[in-house]
């Protein structure tokens, strides 16, 4: 009986080390592979703790400036000449083909709020959405950084940014007043746009980290909708010290010569600052970055 009752004991005694050890593998697999609750602006939403397979629909120049891989991006990013090179091994995909996410197999779905097919991508994957412009610049890539588990390596950017950005600015005003003025217009060689003080371009650089001035009209032009469409004839009566005109690659710059351009006082100074559209539309940290060179030497002169 007593040789019966001890092998009972250690029967339940390999048992309950069994399932210890079951249970420490799971809690290891749960850490690998586990998941975590993103407080996104639509509620909670439960995404992978190290996810491995991000399709980014938006926002992927601001994992890029991460150091994350992504097995999917949008057309812009993938064609944006900043990007292209170090998202060759990226597929190209697009929300209005829901099969070209699937066949990524995604662990993970980032997309804008204004997108379509939102319901087909979350039965994909967990889909975290973001409203464009509802976060300031700073503020988004901060976001992103807490989804990918990168907080404190995008606040530490965002800090520095923020603090080497008005150093700068402090300098142009500096040498050039207080008052100065700084126009940001956009153009295919046949319409021409006003942007405001947060539509990529620069101009969180400009208008918000340089604190810089946009003339009165421009201001009041862009308040309602952020840009404004205005014609080639009136140019001249958006004008300010300072241009910064962005174009593309194959623009049609035949107005330059154009009599209304040639007044421009900025355009007879030599003040106006060009910029590649393709490189310049996005406000994540290597856009910011490399538009800062560019503002900080062309502001200078």
């Amino acid at each position: 009986m007593k040789k019966y009752f001890s092998f009972i004991v250690l029967l339940l005694m390999s048992f309950a080390l069994g399932a210890c050890s079951s249970e420490e593998a799971s809690d290891d697999t749960s850490s690998a592979g586990g998941t975590v609750t993103y407080e996104s602006e639509f509620g909670p939403v439960e995404v992978p703790e190290n996810p491995e397979r991000i399709v980014a629909l938006s926002y992927a120049p601001n994992l890029h400036a991460l150091d994350i891989e992504m097995a999917g991006v949008d057309q812009w990013s993938k064609a944006n000449p900043l990007f292209e090179e170090d998202l060759t091994d990226a597929a190209q995909v697009t929300e209005a083909e829901p099969e070209s996410i699937l066949a990524e197999d995604p662990d993970l779905i980032i997309a804008g709020a204004n997108m379509e097919n939102l319901d087909e991508l979350e039965k994909i994957a967990p889909t975290v959405t973001y409203t464009w412009g509802k976060l300031n610049y700073l503020e988004q890539q901060i976001e992103i950084g807490k989804l990918v588990g990168k907080e404190d390596e995008a606040r530490e950017w965002a800090q520095d940014f923020e603090t080497r950005a008005k150093a700068i600015g402090d300098q142009i005003k500096e040498k050039h007043g207080e008052d100065m003025t700084v126009t940001v217009i956009e153009t295919d060689g046949k319409g021409f746009y006003l942007f405001g003080e947060a539509w990529g371009r620069g101009t969180e650089i400009l208008y918000q980290a340089m604190d810089l001035k946009m003339p009165e009209n421009v201001n009041e032009a862009v308040s309602a909708d952020g840009y404004y469409e205005i014609s080639q004839e009136v140019l001249a009566e958006y004008a300010s010290d300072y241009i910064v005109l962005s174009r593309g690659e194959e623009t049609d710059m035949s107005f330059t010569e154009s009599e209304v351009w040639q007044s421009i006082p900025a355009v007879q100074n030599d003040n106006v600052i060009e910029i590649d559209t393709a490189a310049s539309s996005y406000s994540d940290p290597t856009t910011l970055e490399y538009l800062l060179e560019i503002y900080s030497k062309g502001l200078m002169e």
